[in-house]
């Protein structure tokens, strides 16, 4: 019987939450020193790999991708720009909307920096074998999109 409630108390939703944050925690925190070496900030390492690896996008977009508000989205983008790493360049269809690009500058840094982080992060999750890492990504994804859900469900009913 013990057993049964130590299992239920183990599989509870507020301690999930809690190795959920711990795990995340400690993963991140080897993610920013994986980043801290590259000498760039975190926003502008985020910004030049979803470049490097989504193409050109809106900026719009690109904060999303990234994780970033507008404001700390244009301020990566300019820090960037002066830096001659990106370019923001008018859209054909719409020459209100801004593209950034990558130059080929950015390109030259980001690639080499990013194999870096790449190993590193192979490193942090090394202890976990394949199937493991398919079952993780996959449990992760369906977490994530159930909470998301949730949120967006709660959202429409407070606006009501």
């Amino acid at each position: 019987m013990a057993n049964s409630t130590e299992d239920r108390q183990a599989s509870s939703g507020v301690h999930l939450w809690l190795l959920l944050w711990k795990a995340s925690k400690a993963v991140e925190s080897q993610a920013r020193q994986s980043v801290r070496a590259t000498e760039l900030c975190l926003s502008d390492f985020g910004v030049l790999e979803a470049l490097l690896h989504k193409g050109p996008l809106p900026i719009g977009a690109l904060g999303k991708k990234v994780l970033l508000s507008s404001g700390s989205m244009t301020a990566a983008v300019d820090r960037l720009e002066r830096s001659g790493l990106v370019e923001r360049a008018a859209t054909a269809a719409d020459r209100r909307s801004r593209v950034v690009h990558l130059t080929e500058k950015g390109s030259k840094l980001i690639r080499p920096l990013f194999a870096e982080h790449e190993r590193d992060m192979e490193r942090v999750f090394s202890n976990l074998d394949g199937p493991e890492r398919t079952a993780l990504a996959k449990l992760l994804r369906k977490l994530g999109r159930g909470a998301e859900a949730m949120s967006a469900k709660e959202s429409v009913e407070e606006s009501k």
